[in-house]
């Protein structure tokens, strides 16, 4: 389904059908007050040396506000906190630095090399990412943010795609992939290709995504792709996302507080 088609507009919400019949039609002959008043969850994914740090930048330019999953990660590890306890007691002291933190670089060779371990630290962490997610969600939901990237590289993996609409995925052919990879880290190409095929294919993201960013060029054309891109995403909202940003919950409220009020005065 192409993205243009997930933007119609859907069905009213359900809680208005609490308002009188006649209510109800004028509410619904009224769009919301947009295009400025929306909550679009917007999907931002790609896989190691592709550049997505670059969209991601790009949006927080544009000042979008961005869920960065991997500070979240860095986050919920930190010394003394739950995913810092399972996450050492599943590992051992190995992994921890002289002032008790999590040897992020050390522990990131051990899980690369071991699907069963990567797996593993995946498990015990998730409930806590998924949290931390929703918790930066929820207070950029009370600040009337209108439209959140949640950049999450994996997105698909943990399922968060479900949550998301549309979903950006920024992709790179492979040979620049291991280029940039080997230049950024300082690794062999087999050392390379062995942290990309620890993660889920590009092509297999590209074909489950809304949109896809090619990065394999140089920064001037992933500009002008961006902003494409950002048009889309500040395009028509669905009632749906409206109905999910704080001014559309309070617009629902007091749409069924007026309501109840006619309905209680037809009655008396």
């Amino acid at each position: 389904m192409q993205f243009a088609n997930k933007l119609a507009i859907q069905t009213l919400p359900g809680n208005l059908l609490l308002i009188p019949p006649n209510l109800l039609f004028y509410l619904a002959r009224r769009r919301p007050p947009a295009p400025a008043i929306r909550m679009r969850m917007v999907g931002l994914t790609g896989g190691i040396a592709c550049g997505k740090s670059t969209i991601s930048n790009l949006f927080k330019s544009e000042g979008l506000p961005v869920v960065d999953a991997d500070v979240v990660a860095r986050d919920v590890v930190r010394k003394g906190t739950g995913g810092w306890k399972k996450v050492v007691k599943a590992f051992g002291n190995d992994i921890l630095l002289e002032n008790g933190e999590i040897d992020r670089a050390r522990l990131g060779q051990i899980v690369f090399t071991d699907p069963t371990k990567r797996q593993l630290l995946n498990r015990l962490l998730a409930p806590y990412i998924s949290f931390g997610i929703f918790w930066e969600v929820l207070k950029l939901w009370i600040k009337g943010s209108k439209v959140i990237i949640l950049d999450i590289p994996l997105l698909f993996e943990a399922k968060m795609d479900r949550r998301t609409s549309p979903i950006i995925v920024v992709w790179v052919d492979p040979e620049t992939q291991v280029s940039r990879l080997t230049a950024r880290d300082g690794i062999s190409v087999e050392e390379a290709r062995n942290k990309i095929n620890a993660q889920m294919a590009l092509d297999l993201k590209r074909k489950k995504a809304d949109i896809t960013i090619d990065n394999s060029g140089t920064i001037e054309e992933t500009r002008l792709q961006f902003q494409k891109v950002l048009s889309q995403i500040n395009g028509p909202l669905t009632w749906k996302e409206y109905a999910l940003s704080r001014d559309g919950f309070l617009w629902i409220l007091a749409s069924a507080i007026v309501g109840a009020l006619a309905v209680h005065k037809s009655l008396t």
